[in-house]
């Protein structure tokens, strides 16, 4: 079945014929007179209908066997790395999400998690970080800020012959672009808060694995055991979001392509990051794994941090906020959100593109920079 479809039926709940799945707020589930539990459910810290309807659905639509979801994105993530041991070794992109990045260097290699921070769009850089103790892989395709596009089936191939496992952090993209797991990874992560989401009202985070497996129990062990699993009202909103997620996508796709062209061609502007745009390093492979090339961008200011603050102060449209994927579009100084260790040049500016015409979008960018 196609995206659309799967969305909607890959996991259906139904109370009465109920058309519209119901929310399961039930913290407990009741045992009968033997003792024995009268559905699958025990207790809602374990699993509860709601998250095992989004997991399903999340797992049917990037082609996985199996998935977690979690209580933000962060906390996905988190639990990937829990699944490593003291001394594993991790290799992880420069232009990387600064959350990601902090679950890392605050939590993990405190812990005894070793990682090598590198351009993962150059393969030999990939190898010349590697050690006799790396087990895992962890890419962005687009990345976040900078939109830098690694080759997932390369990486794929070089971190299996190697013994280590291929993640994907697939927000940007999301199954309606890329499905990592045909081209060789073998975890994919999202901030559902982001796309799946969609409305800015819920926040959660997955985990897909393309096998079943030992590593895997360790990630569910962690949603479980460690209480960390998104809670029923947070999976009814994002079941419910799921639903226009390829619609949305689509337009927002279109939009950020428009805004991309035009804003290339402005002389205000340094540079725009967008895999769609012939010129971006990485169009050739995102041409492969990607379609379409997903509704964000990037833009450097000329004139450095001063004039791009100075252009988001002018923005009428756009939300000057945190996070993207939502229905509004947004706009942010990533520089200044991420603080004095900020790896993001200080003249750019992310933009989400949301679900307004791309024609007023244009136009406010256009009077904000003129």
């Amino acid at each position: 079945m196609q995206p659309e479809t799967l969305a909607l039926h890959a996991a259906e709940l139904s109370v009465y014929g109920s058309v519209a799945s119901p929310i399961v707020l039930s913290t407990t589930y009741e045992r009968d007179a033997d003792n024995q539990l009268v559905s699958e459910y025990f207790y809602s810290r374990t699993g509860h209908p709601n998250r095992q309807a989004f997991e399903q659905i999340v797992s049917a639509l990037e082609g996985g066997t199996v998935a977690a979801a979690f209580a933000s994105g962060n906390a996905a993530t988190q639990a990937v790395m829990h699944a490593l041991a003291p001394g594993d070794h991790v290799i992880a992109p420069v232009d990387i999400y600064f959350g990601t990045r902090a679950v890392i260097e605050s939590l993990y290699t405190r812990w005894g998690l070793q990682v090598s921070f590198v351009d993962t769009t150059d393969l030999d850089a990939i190898k010349a970080a590697w050690q006799p103790t790396t087990k895992l892989v962890w890419i962005e395709t687009p990345s976040n800020p900078r939109l830098r596009i690694t080759d997932i089936a390369a990486a794929a191939e070089l971190a299996h012959a190697r013994g280590a496992l291929l993640a994907a952090d697939n927000t940007w993209a999301t199954p309606i672009c890329t499905r990592p797991f045909e081209h060789g990874a073998d975890i994919v992560m999202h901030s559902t808060t982001k796309y799946f989401g969609g409305h800015s009202d819920t926040l959660s985070g997955l985990i897909v694995m393309r096998d079943s497996n030992e590593f895997f129990e360790r990630i569910r062990t962690m949603q479980t055991i460690g209480g960390t699993g998104a809670a029923p009202f947070d999976c009814w909103l994002l079941q419910r979001s799921v639903a226009t997620m390829a619609v949305r996508v689509e337009r927002q796709s279109q939009s950020a392509a428009q805004l991309a062209e035009a804003l290339s061609q402005h002389t205000r502007i340094a540079n725009v990051n967008y895999p769609g745009l012939a010129s971006h390093a990485g169009h050739a492979i995102a041409a492969r794994q990607m379609r379409p090339f997903g509704g964000m961008l990037s833009i450097e200011v000329a004139g450095g941090a001063e004039e791009a603050l100075r252009m988001i102060g002018k923005v009428q449209l756009f939300k000057r906020a945190t996070s993207l994927g939502g229905v509004e579009s947004l706009i942010e100084h990533r520089a200044s959100v991420e603080g004095p260790q900020s790896k993001t040049p200080p003249n750019l500016l992310r933009v989400s593109v949301g679900l307004e015409h791309a024609d007023d979008l244009l136009a406010d960018l256009l009077q904000a920079l003129d």
